[in-house]
């Protein structure tokens, strides 16, 4: 992939996250005050990293999933913005995917169509399919970050562009396969799926071979920087967990500021790798 496609496909995220505050602000005019109404009906309060604690002790806030969804939108836009400009010229190929992973944030404007199905009475069909497509979102947001350790370990460029399929190919059929419960939701506004033990199960353990991935690649080709990455990979998992899934202030403003600066690590010490290439 040459540099041009490349931040073609910045812009083109850029785009997409921009687009999706443009839904946000045109929905949330009916469907903010609906907010308490979807709080009350939730089936169950979110699970998630600290929101299990903090779920015993605070009760939650009906609008924190409409500021931990926005927050989301925001860090997606931003951060594009920012690895388009200190990336524009800098040939590195795990910065891609790392976009792609940043990019998938912008999906999160899918749970405000909980409080907008309450306000507008919209059949349950469509809390069904858009959180097929937020379920995809998630996992091809993981999957994005799994494959920027896999380039680091030094994948051949000429295959990348087939990674990105694979990644497209195995989030569609999570999103697809997975029940979904079209009637009842969580309180961070996430329909309620299935099986949820096992997908906790896959997750961490695509989070365990991301970080392990960098880790070996910094022993294997010398680079002492992919361990500041595995680092960042870390705190970037750790903090995506938090935002989205919060219900209350105390979960939702740190996992914000761990996402945030999972990102910095990530994108400085890459940048360092490849700042003489």
């Amino acid at each position: 992939m040459t540099l041009s496609v490349r931040n073609n496909c910045f812009k083109a995220g850029i785009i997409v996250s921009a687009l999706a505050l443009v839904l946000i602000a045109a929905s949330a005019y009916l469907a903010f005050p609906a907010y308490p109404d979807a709080a009350g009906e939730s089936a169950r309060r979110a699970s998630g990293l600290f929101q299990g604690i903090a779920s015993d002790l605070l009760e939650g806030n009906p609008y924190a999933p409409f500021i931990s969804m926005l927050a989301a939108v925001f860090y997606s836009l931003i951060s594009l913005t920012l690895i388009y400009y200190f990336f524009e010229k800098t040939q590195s190929p795990e910065i891609f995917y790392v976009a792609l992973f940043v990019m998938s944030l912008a999906f999160e404007f899918l749970r405000i169509m909980v409080p907008l199905s309450i306000a507008m009475e919209l059949s349950n069909i469509y809390l069904l399919w858009t959180s097929r497509v937020l379920v995809f979102g998630r996992y091809f947001g993981l999957f994005s970050l799994f494959a920027a350790s896999i380039c680091a370990s030094g994948l051949e460029i000429q295959k990348q562009q087939n990674v990105i399929f694979v990644i497209i190919a195995a989030a569609l059929i999570i999103a697809l396969g997975i029940p979904i419960d079209g009637l009842s939701w969580d309180s961070s506004l996430a329909m309620l799926l299935g099986f949820p033990g096992m997908f906790i199960v896959v997750e961490t353990g695509v989070l365990l071979i991301t970080v392990a991935s960098f880790l070996v690649s910094s022993y294997t080709r010398g680079v002492k920087e992919y361990v500041f990455v595995g680092l960042g990979t870390l705190l970037v998992y750790a903090g995506r967990n938090m935002l989205l899934h919060a219900d209350t202030w105390a979960v939702l403003m740190p996992g914000l500021f761990i996402l945030a600066a999972g990102t910095w690590f990530i994108c400085t010490w890459l940048h360092k790798v490849y700042l003489w290439l």
